[in-house]
């Protein structure tokens, strides 16, 4: 080993790099760094790396517990600090609903809801502070205000944000305990019987950047399915009501019963067998999908002030509409 990195610890937006000795070899990469340069703790270095921060010998390393090799060279990148607080950037999106106390808005596909590792601006945050004014800043949070709950980057769909802290605090009460309805259409693979879809979720063992359905240490959930349509026997258009909400959760357990979204880039891994049925554009067009077929068209709760019961439904988005209508037109 090149031996422990000294103080001063290392300074934010600079990178680090170590060359392992025969003695590291076959280590976990987030314990050998964190033994080259003990200013950094083991912690961040695993998120580091799950960020994206680490390459050996040029190539990107994954996973904290990759094994080391002797004699390869480790770039550790140090990303340059956030801002304390996100900036205001105007960013249209649509808005289905709004009054002193929340918004709810139609959120687009590849927008990102908050500022992360990676997208730390053009955000819906940053959106939001821009369109609220001053007193939106800081509502539950300096780095996610408002924010109650939230989609995939490409996922679509009905989001409720709030504007005040009595109503952030109640809605974020009613997420908690699944006091509200949510309703999500998505394309997927083959044709589910429906009924409900259970299996607790936790990060996958094998791959932490996914979730699983896992037999420990998961958490527990459930998804409600409905066949809405279904297209040739190798697609179906499904709607998806969620009794829980964790990570991925509709995303995982389509996939977990061997019907994956349409489009989905970390849960189809593989050409699905209903493919090979399709006339060659359209099964063409819809491995291309560039992003997961999910929509959020439907979300209802009480008020969380005056306790009024609303209910907001959004059309998806013209891509998933155009590729619908070509299942519904397959020879056209």
């Amino acid at each position: 080993m090149s031996g422990p990195t000294e103080a001063p610890p290392p300074q934010e937006g600079t990178e680090i790099t170590v060359i392992a000795d025969p003695a590291d070899a076959g280590k976990r990469a987030d314990r050998f760094l964190a033994e080259t340069v003990p200013s950094l703790s083991r912690a961040r270095i695993q998120a580091l790396i799950e960020a994206g921060c680490l390459t050996r010998d040029g190539a990107p390393v994954a996973e904290p517990a990759d094994k080391v090799r002797n004699g390869a060279r480790y770039r550790l990148r140090l990303p340059a600090p956030a801002p304390a607080r996100p900036e205001a950037q105007r960013i249209p999106f649509p808005v289905l609903y709004e009054d002193a106390h929340l918004i709810v808005l139609d959120k687009p596909a590849g927008l990102v809801v908050h500022p992360a590792p990676g997208n730390q601006d053009g955000t819906l945050v940053n959106a939001l502070l821009a369109y609220c004014g001053a007193d939106f800043a800081g509502i539950g949070g300096e780095r996610r205000p408002g924010i109650v709950h939230r989609l995939d980057k490409d996922t679509s769909g009905v989001m409720v944000v709030a504007k005040t802290a009595p109503a952030h605090v109640r809605l974020t009460e009613m997420f908690a305990a699944h006091d509200l309805t949510r309703a999500y259409l998505a394309l997927c693979w083959g044709v589910p019987a429906g009924g409900t879809l259970e299996g607790a979720i936790g990060r996958d063992p094998r791959e932490r950047k996914r979730m699983a359905v896992v037999a420990r240490g998961g958490k527990p959930a459930r998804t409600r399915l409905v066949t809405l349509r279904s297209f040739q026997g190798a697609v179906a258009l499904v709607e998806c009501r969620l009794e829980t909400g964790r990570t991925h959760q509709i995303r995982v357990h389509l996939a977990h019963a061997g019907h994956p979204v349409v489009g989905d880039p970390v849960y189809l891994r593989r050409t699905p067998a209903g493919a090979r049925g399709l006339a060659t554009p359209l099964r063409q067009r819809l491995l291309d999908f560039p992003r997961q077929a999910l929509h959020a068209a439907e979300l209802g709760f009480n008020h969380p002030i005056s306790g009024e019961p609303l209910r907001f439904h959004a059309d998806p988005p013209d891509d998933f509409r155009t590729l619908l209508e070509a299942l519904e037109s397959p020879n056209e």
